[in-house]
C-alpha cells in the first residue's frame, strides 16, 4: 500500500515548493531515470545469456562440421552459419514454420524427451536433387515427400545427428538419433504448446539456393544439464584431441570434390529497345579491353584474375593473379 502523508508532511512539501527548496522539473527528470523491466510471466526465460551463448557456441561448432559435409556428399560449395538462439513457447516455435515441410524428431539419451529439426521441403529436395546427380534447382512449390525422398533424406538427417553429436559432446555425451520424420508440423507434439523450448536457426546455402534448418529443444529437455551450460567446461572439453582418422578421410573426400569455375568475359548495359532489336550478327561491345586480366569464380566467389587464350584448339585462361580474401566479391 502506497505511505499516506500527514498534514504536518503535506505543509513542510508546500513550504518548501514555495522558498524555491524543492525543484519540480529536477523531480520529474529523477522519476523519467526510474527503468522498468517488462518481464512476461507467459514467457519467462529460463536460460542466461551465458547459457544461450553456450548453445550458440555448440551449433557454430556443428554448422562448420555441416558445411564440409554438405560439400562432399553433395559436390558443391556449400556453407551454413547460426543465424539467432532464442527462447519461445513451442506453440510460438511451430506457428513459425510452413506446413508442409520436413521434421525429424530426435531423442537425446540419457536425456528424457526428444527434439526436432526442421529443413523445409524446398531445402529437402535440394537436396536430394543433388545426390540423384541433378543441378540442385527445381520448380516444384512446397510440397510433401515421397516415401522413397523420405528414406534418402532421412541417411542425410543420420549424417547430421552424428555432427550434432560430436558439437555436444564439447559439453556433454550425448546420443542422438531419429526416431521418425514427418511433414505435417501437427503431428509432431514433443511438448506442451506453453512450454519454453531453445530454437537455434541456421542459414544454410547450398550452390546458389539458401534456406534455413530449425532446431527446438523443450528446456524441461535440458534442464538435467543446464549447469554444464557453462565456459568452465565448454573450454574444458573443447581441447579433446580431434579424430585424426576422420580428418584425413574428410580431407580426402574434399580434395576429390568438383567445383564449378566461371570466367567473366566482361559486362554492358543496353536499353531495352536496343536488346529488342538484336539480331544474329549483332556485335555487342563490353567493357573489358583486350589487354585486361578477366575475373575467374570459383563457384560464387571471385578467387583468380587470368588472361585468356587457347590450349590444344580449346578456350583456356592462365591465371596471372590471386584475389585477397577482403577483396573477394559475390558473382552476380
Amino acid at each position: 500500500m502506497s505511505e499516506v502523508l500527514s498534514q504536518e508532511e503535506i505543509d513542510a512539501l508546500l513550504s518548501a515548493l514555495t522558498a524555491g527548496e524543492l525543484n519540480v522539473e529536477e523531480a520529474k527528470h529523477e522519476e523519467k531515470k526510474r527503468k522498468i523491466k517488462v518481464y512476461d510471466f507467459r514467457r519467462p526465460d529460463k536460460l542466461s545469456k551465458d547459457q544461450l551463448r553456450i548453445i550458440q557456441m555448440i551449433y557454430e561448432s556443428f554448422a562448420r562440421a555441416l558445411s564440409n559435409v554438405f560439400s562432399v556428399q553433395l559436390r558443391v560449395v556449400a556453407h551454413v552459419e547460426v543465424i539467432s538462439v532464442g527462447q519461445f513457447t513451442y506453440g510460438e516455435f511451430m506457428r513459425s514454420i510452413s506446413n508442409p515441410t520436413v521434421l525429424a524428431v530426435f531423442s537425446m539419451s540419457p536425456l528424457q524427451g526428444n527434439g526436432v529439426m526442421e529443413v523445409n521441403s524446398n531445402l529437402s529436395l535440394t537436396i536430394i536433387d543433388r545426390l540423384f546427380g541433378g543441378s540442385g534447382f527445381h520448380t516444384e512449390k512446397n510440397r510433401e515427400l515421397t516415401d522413397i525422398e523420405q528414406s534418402v533424406i532421412g541417411r542425410i538427417f543420420d549424417r547430421m545427428m552424428e555432427n550434432l553429436k560430436e558439437a555436444w559432446s564439447s559439453v556433454v555425451d550425448l546420443n542422438l538419433k531419429v526416431d521418425s520424420i514427418e511433414t505435417n508440423p501437427n503431428f509432431v507434439q514433443i511438448s506442451p504448446p506453453n512450454d519454453m523450448v531453445i530454437t537455434t536457426t541456421l542459414k544454410t546455402k547450398i550452390g546458389d539456393f539458401e534456406s534455413a534448418i530449425n532446431f527446438c529443444i523443450p528446456y524441461l529437455v535440458l534442464e538435467p544439464i543446464i549447469s554444464k551450460l557453462n565456459a568452465k567446461v565448454w573450454f574444458s572439453n573443447i581441447g579433446k584431441e580431434t579424430n585424426k582418422q576422420n580428418y584425413e578421410v574428410l580431407k580426402k573426400r574434399m580434395e576429390r570434390t568438383f567445383v564449378p569455375i566461371s570466367v567473366e568475359l566482361g559486362t554492358t548495359e543496353l536499353t531495352v529497345e536496343n536488346i529488342l532489336d538484336l539480331q544474329c550478327g549483332d556485335v555487342i561491345p563490353l567493357n573489358t579491353k583486350t589487354s585486361d586480366n578477366l575475373k575467374i569464380y570459383v563457384g560464387s566467389r571471385l578467387k583468380f584474375f587470368g588472361f585468356p587464350g587457347t590450349v590444344g584448339g580449346k578456350i583456356a585462361i592462365q591465371i596471372t593473379g590471386k584475389v585477397k580474401e577482403e577483396e573477394e566479391e559475390e558473382f552476380e
